[in-house]
C-alpha cells in the first residue's frame, strides 16, 4: 500500500511523529515536503523556517528507524503545492492531522477530475501538550513548549524558556 502525507515539518515534534507511525503502520511512505517557496505559504503565523536542505535531513533522520522498524520504504519529495504529490494515481492513504482534512477532500476531488480512484483519508487525532493545547511547531518556535509538549516557562531575567 502507498501512503502519501505531506508538510512542513519544522521542527519535527511528537504530533509529526505519531502521523510517521500511523503512515508507516499503511504502507510504503511518501513525503510531500513543502519547498523553500511553498512553506511560508502553509503558515498560519510568520515566523522563520529552515532551508528544504536542512529539513530533508531532519526528516530523513525521523523516517529511518520507523521504516526499519516497520520493514518499509520511504521516498521524500519536495511539495511546490498545497495538493502536491498525492493527487498522483499511485496512492491509497492520504494521513492527514484534523485541521487538513479539508485539504484531503480537494485533493480527493482533483483525483476524481484526473480520473484516479480516491484515497483513504486516515486522520490522526493530534497529539497534546502538558497544557492540554496541541503541540505546534510554532509553539515549540515561540519558546512555549518542547518537542515532546513539555511546558517551558521564561526566565524573567533573561527572558529565555527553560524547562520547569
Amino acid at each position: 500500500m502507498d501512503v502519501a502525507l505531506g508538510g512542513t515539518f519544522d521542527p519535527v515534534h511528537d504530533g509529526h511523529r505519531r502521523l510517521f507511525e500511523r503512515a508507516f503502520e499503511l504502507g510504503d511512505v511518501t513525503v510531500g515536503l513543502t519547498t523553500d517557496e511553498l512553506a511560508p505559504q502553509t503558515r498560519h503565523v510568520d515566523r522563520h523556517v529552515k532551508s528544504f536542505d536542512e529539513r530533508t535531513q531532519a526528516l530523513e533522520d525521523e523516517l529511518e528507524p520507523l521504516a526499519i522498524e516497520h520493514d518499509r520504504e520511504f521516498e521524500i519529495r519536495p511539495l511546490e503545492e498545497p495538493t502536491g504529490i498525492a493527487t498522483e494515481p499511485q496512492f491509497e492513504y492520504l494521513v492527514v492531522s484534523p485541521e487538513t482534512i479539508e485539504g484531503g477532500k480537494r485533493i480527493n476531488e482533483i483525483r476524481h477530475e484526473r480520473g484516479h480512484d480516491p484515497l483513504e483519508i486516515v486522520v490522526v487525532p493530534h497529539v497534546l501538550a502538558d497544557d492540554d493545547d496541541i503541540i505546534s511547531s510554532t509553539r515549540i518556535v515561540n519558546g512555549e513548549i518542547d518537542e515532546h509538549g513539555t511546558v517551558l516557562e521564561a526566565d524573567v531575567e533573561t527572558g529565555r524558556q527553560d524547562p520547569d
